[in-house]
Parts: structure tokens; C-alpha cells; sequence
């Protein structure tokens, strides 16, 4: 009695201390699993899996909320568990998996982002009139190192005198600076084909590097326009699909995300390249894989959008399509964050059996969990799936 009596004032001080932990960690609730390890061990694979999954779809959360859970055993090539899997609804920043695996599928592997400085004018002496051109490839990855590296390309000529414009070339995409249904409230990227530091005024950030350098720059304007036929490049700075993959998967970075969705939108050539083009490609690929296109909507790259509607069933599909093709497959697991170890799982799921086995991306919006991608089950099999909840008012709880 006395052990209970000390186990029951152990509990009342720890019960408050536990509710006040951030709802966006994952923390093991132990009834949850007690209730599926009860199920018995003896069952064959893969009734027991299916059986744990069934007890897990008992949970009271459920009463109030929309699941939509498809499990796909890749090595046996069948589907082992469906539950609301063809539901259309919101996948979050599970939207980048659609981007990703769609990019990955119509993009050349050596593809590359590229950020370029061009001059059209003549050098008398140390100094340059004209026009200097820097045409914007839509790179979130360019920082003020790579610009501090074009303003040493122009000394490097022997300028120290600018007499003429700077001129940014934007025509990559077109002008809208943010995604259809993004909520005007939200901490939205700035979509510019020009970036510098993931910031959208390039030729402040320029002219004001050019000056700090020591170059005189008082007869210099800033202006926009297209690259004229005839002009000179002096340097350009690339990034590669995989780097841009690392930020875009592992943190969630949306700006990397819509930027990966205009390389898509502008792969065949499109000038300026729009949304609509990466999303046809995106609906291509899905009727490709046999789905029918009416039953989803594609708006952004990242997921923010709040017209994006996707099926679990879209998203396995595309993880399927992904795994069958090495090209695809060699990019995108690297860029997955691993459970308990790095990116958006870095604190999720440790210390279990997922623990560096899952290799999946998360979603988080509000009253939207999701959670996509591969893992190896008990048998060595390879797992694909997805998992959508919406209604959610407490992140926590459906994680």
C-alpha cells in the first residue's frame, strides 16, 4: 500500500509536467502501444502487421478526426493494408514528395540550378558602360558568397568604375511572388527567379556588394529587362538537383520546394514557365501510374496551398514508382529525413523499432498531419506508405 501510495504522488506530480511539453514532439503513449503488442505474436506475416494496424485504428482520436493510411509491400509487390485510401485530402508538406518524385522523373540527373552574369558594353580603361545582365534561375541556394563571386569576376576585369544599369532578367517564370490558396497570412517564400539568401531583392543586395568592394557606383541604375542577344557571360553559380533536395526533404523547406516545381514547370522549355506546366506533368505521371486525376488537385510545389487535395493511394503510388526507378530512387531516399536521426524526425520516434528505419516526409498544417515514405519491416521486406489525418487539433496526438 505504501509503494502505490508513493507511485500515486509520483503520478500527479509528473502528469502536469508531461502536458506541458511542446505537442509537436512525439512521445511513445504507452496504452497505444501496450494495446498493439497485446495482439498475439504467433500470427503469420502479414496478419499480424494487419492486426496491429487494426487495433491501432481503434484509438478514440479517430471518433473525430479523418484518416487515410495506405501501407504497399514493395518486395512482394501488394498492397498489405488500406484504410480510407482513396480519399481525396490535404497532404501538407507531404505535397513535396508529389514535386520531388515528378521532377526527379522528367529532369536529366546533371540538371542544375544557375544563377548568371552577363555584360553587354564596352571596358575603356577601369571602367565599364553598359549593361550588366544577372538572369535568375530561381535558386534558393545562391548566397551573398556566390555574389561576393560575380563582384570578383568584375574586379577581376579590372573595373572599378560602373557607368550604366544593372539589370535583372527575371523571365525564368512569371510575376506572381506567391501560390495559389496561399493564406496571406502565413510565412509565405517570395517566388523570384533572383534570389539571393532565400531574399528576393538581388540588386539591392548587389549594388550594395559592388560598392563595399570599392567600386564607384554613382552612375549606376537598377532596372529589369531581358538578356539582348550578344551579350557577354562573365560567370555563373550552380547548384545541383541533389543539394537543393537536402532542404527542400530534410527541413521542409518550401522555398527549395517551389523552386524545384518551376525547374518542372520550365523543363520543356516553357518561358515563362507557370504553375500549370508542372502540375499537367504532375497529372500525367498520375494517370501514367493508372489513377484518375479528377479525384485530386495539384496547386503549389511546397504544400502550403489550401487547394491541394491527394489520396494516400497517389502518394504510395508515386513512393512505388519511385523505388522501381533507380534514377528516381538514388535522389530521393538520400534526401528523406530518418527517423530519429535527422531533419523533420530528428526527434520522432526514437528509440523505437522506426528508429533509422523510416525514411519519410512529414506534414504539418493546421488540423493536417501527414507522414509518407519508406521503411523495412520485420521480415526484411520493403515498405512503402502513407498516412494523412486531418481534423486535427493537437499535432501531438496524431503523430
Amino acid at each position: 500500500m505504501k509503494k502505490y501510495t508513493i507511485f500515486l504522488l509520483l503520478l500527479c506530480f509528473v502528469a502536469p509536467i508531461w502536458a506541458q511539453f511542446d505537442e509537436d514532439e512525439d512521445y511513445i503513449l504507452e496504452d497505444t502501444v501496450a494495446l498493439a503488442d497485446s495482439i498475439p505474436a504467433h500470427l503469420p506475416w502479414p496478419q499480424n502487421v494487419q492486426a496491429r494496424l487494426d487495433s491501432l485504428l481503434a484509438d478514440p482520436l479517430l471518433e473525430t478526426t479523418q484518416l487515410g493510411l495506405m501501407v504497399w509491400d514493395l518486395t512482394a509487390d501488394s498492397a498489405l493494408y488500406c484504410h480510407h485510401h482513396r480519399h481525396s485530402m490535404r497532404p501538407a508538406s507531404t505535397m513535396k514528395l508529389v514535386t520531388a518524385i515528378t521532377a526527379l522523373d522528367h529532369l536529366p540527373s546533371d540538371h542544375v540550378l544557375t544563377t548568371s552574369l552577363y555584360r553587354k558594353g564596352e571596358i575603356a580603361g577601369a571602367t565599364f558602360t553598359g549593361d550588366l545582365y544577372v538572369v535568375g534561375g530561381m535558386d534558393p541556394l545562391f548566397d551573398i558568397g556566390d555574389l561576393r563571386d560575380f563582384v570578383y569576376e568584375l574586379r577581376h576585369l579590372g573595373i572599378d568604375t560602373l557607368k550604366g544599369r544593372l539589370v535583372a532578367d527575371v523571365s525564368m517564370k512569371d510575376t506572381l511572388r506567391w501560390g495559389e490558396g496561399w493564406c496571406w497570412d502565413d510565412k509565405n517564400p517570395t517566388l523570384s527567379p533572383l534570389l539571393v539568401g532565400k531574399k528576393a531583392n538581388f540588386l539591392e543586395r548587389f549594388a550594395a556588394e559592388l560598392k563595399r568592394s570599392g567600386m564607384v557606383t554613382d552612375s549606376m541604375t537598377l532596372d529589369t529587362g531581358r538578356r539582348p542577344g550578344g551579350a557577354v557571360m562573365l560567370t555563373s553559380c550552380q547548384h545541383t538537383i541533389d543539394q537543393l533536395l537536402l532542404p527542400m526533404m530534410k527541413e521542409s523547406d518550401n522555398l527549395a520546394a517551389e523552386a524545384l516545381f518551376y525547374q518542372l514547370a520550365a523543363c520543356y522549355g516553357n518561358r515563362p514557365a507557370r504553375a500549370i506546366h508542372a502540375r499537367t506533368l504532375e497529372k500525367q505521371l498520375a494517370t501514367h501510374l493508372g489513377l484518375d486525376t479528377r479525384n485530386f488537385r495539384f496547386a503549389d510545389g511546397c504544400g502550403l496551398s489550401l487547394y491541394n487535395y491527394v489520396s494516400p493511394q497517389l502518394l504510395v503510388a508515386l513512393l512505388r514508382h519511385a523505388w522501381l526507378k533507380p534514377h528516381i530512387y538514388s535522389h530521393l531516399l538520400p534526401s528523406l529525413p530518418i527517423a530519429g536521426i535527422d531533419g523533420t524526425l530528428e526527434k520522432r520516434m526514437c528509440r523505437t523499432a522506426a528508429q533509422e528505419n523510416v525514411r519519410a516526409k512529414t506534414g504539418t498544417l493546421t488540423g493536417i498531419i501527414s507522414l509518407a515514405g519508406y521503411c523495412t519491416a520485420a521480415n526484411d521486406h520493403q515498405l512503402c506508405f502513407a498516412i494523412i489525418n486531418q481534423g486535427v487539433l493537437h499535432a501531438g496526438s496524431a503523430r
